[in-house]
C-alpha cells in the first residue's frame, strides 16, 4: 500500500520549524553556576575569652588607655591580602581577602590584648567618651602587614609598625615613640589561613610592645 507523499513546500516548512525549535532550545540552556573562589580571613586574637568587653569593670588603679584609630600604609588599605614579591613589587591576592578592614582587625586584636593585661583597667576606642578620663593615648601606624618572599626563596609573615604614646587631655605631649618589627615567621606562600594566624600573633607582640612603652603613672 502506498502512502501519500507530503507536498514538497509543506514538508520543508515542517523541517524548518523542527530545526528552529531545536535551535531555540539550545539557546535556552543555562550554564552551571561557577563556585565563588574568593576566601575571606580575619585576625584572631589569642586573648582570653571575654577580654575586650566594653562592659568589663575597671580594675582599681589600672591604666586607662585611649587607642586611636590604627593607620595603615596606603597600599595596605585594600581588601585583598598583600604579598610582597620583591623590594619594590607587591601582589594583591584578589581571591584571598580580609573579611573586615585591616585597620579595624588590627585595632580589635590590639584592644583585646591590652585589656588582657592585669595592668590595664580599660581601653577606649576613638572617638573617646567625653566623660571618661584617660591616662595615656596610643597611636599605631602599620607600615607592613603582609606575606613576603625572601631573597633566599622562602616566604614569611611580615609586620612592622610605629608606636606613639602620648599623655591624654587638652594639651597632649608625646612621651614615647618606637618602631616595632616582628621577627619573620616562616610561611609556605599558599596557606593564607596560616598567614592570618601568624600576623595575628605579630599583633599580639605589638600589644606587648605598646605596654612596654607606657611610662609609669605619676
Amino acid at each position: 500500500m502506498n502512502h501519500p507523499t507530503p507536498s514538497h513546500p509543506l514538508f520543508l516548512a515542517r523541517c524548518a520549524a523542527v530545526g528552529l525549535l531545536g535551535a531555540l532550545a539550545g539557546c535556552n540552556v543555562i550554564p552551571p553556576a561557577k563556585e565563588d573562589a574568593t576566601r575571606y580571613f580575619i585576625l584572631s586574637s589569642g586573648a582570653p575569652a571575654g577580654a575586650g568587653s566594653a562592659q568589663a569593670p575597671a580594675a582599681p588603679g589600672g591604666l586607662r588607655i585611649g587607642l586611636n584609630a590604627v593607620v595603615l600604609g596606603s597600599y595596605l588599605d585594600h581588601p585583598a591580602i598583600v604579598v610582597r614579591t620583591g623590594a619594590n613589587e607587591i601582589r594583591f591576592e584578589d581571591f584571598r581577602r580580609w573579611a573586615e578592614p585591616l585597620n579595624a582587625g588590627i585595632a580589635r586584636v590590639l584592644r583585646s590584648r591590652l585589656l588582657a593585661s592585669p595592668d590595664v583597667a580599660q581601653v577606649y576606642a576613638e572617638p573617646f567618651p567625653v566623660d571618661q578620663e584617660r591616662d595615656f593615648d596610643v597611636s599605631v601606624r602599620v607600615v607592613r602587614c603582609e606575606g613576603a618572599g625572601t631573597p633566599e626563596g622562602r616566604y614569611v609573615a611580615s609586620l612592622e609598625a610605629t608606636i606613639e604614646i602620648s599623655s591624654a587631655g587638652a594639651a597632649p605631649r608625646v612621651l614615647s615613640r618606637r618602631v616595632f618589627v616582628a621577627p619573620d615567621a616562616a610561611w609556605d606562600g599558599s596557606d593564607f589561613g596560616r598567614l592570618a594566624s601568624l600576623l595575628a600573633a605579630d599583633v599580639d607582640s605589638l600589644a606587648r610592645e605598646v605596654l612596654a612603652g607606657i611610662p609609669p603613672k605619676s
